[in-house]
C-alpha cells in the first residue's frame, strides 16, 4: 500500500527534523514573526511557530499515507483548499466561532484517528479534514499583519502547510517500511499527547 520512492523516504525525515528546529524556539500556538513581518515570509512562517498546526498538519499526512490509495493526496489536497477559504475569511474579518478550540480539537481527533487506524469512505474524512482546515486557515488570515500583501501571504502558508502534509506523508512510508504499521498508530498516540500538551498549557 506505500509506494513511496526511496527518494522520497530519504527526503523526509530530514524535512521533519528542520521543520521541528524551527518550531522549538518559538511558543505552542502559532503567532506571525516578530516585527510584524507579512508578504510571503510571514505567510510561510505562521504554520511553522506554533505546535498546534504543525502537529495537526504532520498528522493530516500521517492519516493520509496511512489511509492509501486516493486519499493519500485528496486528503491533503482537501486540507489545502478549504484553509485557503479560511484564511480569505479571517483576512476579512468574518468571524468564526471557537477557532483556537477548534484548532486543538483537530489535533486531538487527528491523533485519535491515526492511533485507531479508522477507514471511513473518501468524501467524510474529506469533509472532516476541511472542517478542521478551516479553523486553522482563519487563524492564519485573522493574523495577517496589516498592510501585507494577501496573495503573497496566502502563498506563503499554504506552501508551508504542503510541506508539512508531504512530511506526514513521507513519515508514515518510513515509518512503514523500516518498522510496521504499529509504528504509524503509535505516531497517533504521540499526536494526542501533543494535544493533551496543547489542552493544559
Amino acid at each position: 500500500m506505500m509506494n513511496f520512492s526511496p527518494r522520497i523516504s530519504r527526503f523526509a525525515l530530514p524535512l521533519v527534523a528542520v521543520l521541528t528546529a524551527m518550531v522549538l524556539p518559538g511558543s505552542l500556538h502559532a503567532h506571525p514573526l516578530p516585527g510584524g513581518h507579512g508578504g510571503f515570509l510571514g505567510g510561510a512562517s505562521h504554520p511553522l511557530l506554533g505546535l498546534d498546526h504543525i502537529l495537526a498538519m504532520i498528522a493530516v499526512g500521517i492519516w493520509a499515507g496511512q489511509a492509501g490509495g486516493k486519499a493519500r493526496w485528496y486528503l491533503p489536497l482537501s486540507f489545502v483548499a478549504v484553509m485557503l477559504v479560511g484564511g480569505l475569511l479571517g483576512a476579512t474579518g468574518v468571524t468564526i466561532p471557537m477557532v483556537e478550540p477548534g484548532i486543538i480539537g483537530s489535533v486531538l481527533v487527528l491523533g485519535v484517528l491515526i492511533a485507531a487506524a479508522v477507514r471511513m469512505p473518501l468524501p467524510a474524512a474529506m469533509a472532516i479534514v476541511g472542517l478542521m482546515a478551516l479553523f486553522h486557515g482563519h487563524a492564519h488570515g485573522a493574523e495577517m499583519p496589516a498592510g501585507t500583501s494577501g496573495v503573497l501571504y496566502g502563498c506563503g502558508f499554504l506552501l508551508s502547510t504542503a510541506l508539512l502534509h508531504l512530511a506526514g506523508i513521507g513519515m508514515t512510508a518510513v515509518m512503514a517500511r523500516v518498522a510496521r504499521p504499529v509504528a504509524v498508530r503509535l505516531a497517533g498516540v504521540a499526536v494526542i499527547a501533543g494535544a493533551a500538551v496543547l489542552i493544559v498549557w
